[in-house]
């Protein structure tokens, strides 16, 4: 049984297709972890282009990572296996609410990790890892963002809830490295603080540090 909840174990380890550097695979990564889930992971060379080539893309058509595969079921876009993998194996309710004002708050905060996460400390991180050089547009961006979830947090110590959701794991990976591109976390302390919360969760799983900025 699912140390989470009343849900039993999958049969077999899910697979996870991901790419180690990838914020979005990450995610998935760390509520697999969370979740006590058995799983093994499949990585996707992206340099090499594997996420193009015809095998990878009879399982997500968009050619992206993460995608999860479940017994007979295949699932792609991070933010829908995260849906999936709270509300198939987490019996409790916790990391995805059943009531319709906990889940619509949750789901507020995915469309930000969907959306301006990754438009502001994605963008920068993703333009110093594979240009190596700074994006101070989306610098900019994350700024504005960071500065909108410090202030939501105020006295909060998560975002959906008085507990940790899939809210909070979709948020943390591109947070967590935003320093990754040229983006400071320095003025942030509530945010610092989170994230220091969600690092002290059982099962928690850090995301690799880019090689470039190790």
């Amino acid at each position: 049984m699912n140390p989470n909840g009343t849900h039993p174990l999958p049969s077999q380890p899910l697979r996870l297709y991901r790419h180690e550097l990838s914020g979005h695979a990450h995610r998935v990564e760390l509520l697999l972890s969370l979740l006590g889930l058995p799983f093994e992971r499949v990585d996707v060379d992206l340099r090499r282009r594997e996420h193009k080539q015809p095998a990878f893309l009879e399982k997500n058509p968009f050619g992206q990572v993460p995608v999860i595969e479940d017994g007979e079921l295949t699932l792609a876009d991070s933010n829908a296996i995260l849906v999936y993998l709270a509300t198939r194996y987490d019996g409790s309710g916790r990391w995805w609410p059943r009531d319709p004002v906990g889940a619509a708050n949750v789901q507020r905060w995915l469309s930000v990790a969907a959306g301006a996460l990754v438009n502001g400390p994605g963008n920068a991180r993703l333009a110093v890892l594979f240009r190596q050089q700074g994006d101070p547009q989306a610098q900019e961006l994350a700024h504005v963002l960071l500065e909108r979830l410090e202030a939501h947090l105020g006295t909060r110590e998560y975002f959906a809830a008085d507990h940790p959701t899939v809210a909070d794991v979709a948020l943390y990976s591109y947070t967590a490295h935003a320093p990754e591109g040229g983006v400071s976390l320095q003025p942030y302390a509530r945010l610092r603080a989170w994230l220091q919360r969600i690092e002290a969760l059982p099962g928690f799983v850090p995301m690799q540090r880019s090689p470039t900025l190790a």
